[in-house]
């Protein structure tokens, strides 16, 4: 399958991420018209999720107007050939993964590595990254955000890992261009539950949390 084309305006509107590793597939079936009906258009399915490529290929086939759907933890030419025969819309790496950013860059697919120092940060970019993921945020904080983007104000950062609804207004005063985020996104304590009423509520938060940073 070649992956539609992921229109960067509209990801620029609600530049969130949502991260399911470990779901079913039933689960996920069922989570994703709450997600996309809280208004939420990206979704990344982990490759280290067990049935992955099928999850993406039917999340792809049952809503391919409103949603991307991208595969995560992309670590090798093999992986992101499974992911694109999926129907993978985006990828995203763990980590720098040259051979993976110089594929995707090649075929003109929306890669975000993974990168911890500004050292790795500077030559995802370089090597052509549509935005680069800082991970793990949760150890770094939004004030080596602000840091990186001081010398490098061109690079794109998505901050993920550990990010709340009460982070994000900081985040983005700090520099965030966009955010990767599982499970405060995706509550174990609603998922499990099958509790869909309060997850709509919860994603609407976050929504709201994400508008007023911006306001």
């Amino acid at each position: 399958m070649t992956p539609k084309y992921f229109d960067s305006n509209a990801f620029s509107s609600m530049p969130i991420i949502g991260i399911v590793r470990g779901l079913s597939s039933d689960s996920l079936n069922a989570l994703l018209p709450h997600f996309i009906g809280a208004g939420f258009s990206c979704i990344e399915i982990t490759m280290n999720t067990h049935g992955a490529s099928e999850m993406i290929s039917t999340a792809v086939k049952n809503h391919a107007t409103n949603l991307y759907v991208g595969a995560g933890t992309v670590c090798s030419l093999n992986d992101l050939e499974t992911a694109l025969n999926a129907g993978a819309n985006f990828i995203v790496t763990p980590v720098v993964v040259k051979e993976v950013i110089k594929e995707c860059v090649r075929l003109g697919v929306p890669v975000f590595p993974g990168a911890f120092s500004p050292t790795e940060i500077f030559e995802a970019w370089s090597l052509g990254a549509t935005m680069v993921k800082v991970f793990p945020s949760s150890v770094l904080g939004p004030d080596y955000i602000k840091s990186v983007k001081a010398p490098f104000p061109q690079i794109k950062l998505m901050p993920t890992g550990g990010i709340t609804s009460k982070d994000l207004s900081i985040y983005r005063k700090s520099g965030a261009d966009a955010f990767g985020i599982g499970s405060p996104l995706f509550p174990d304590s609603i998922i499990n539950k099958n509790e869909w009423n309060n997850l709509d509520v919860h994603l609407k938060e976050f929504k709201k949390a994400w508008e007023e940073s911006i306001s």
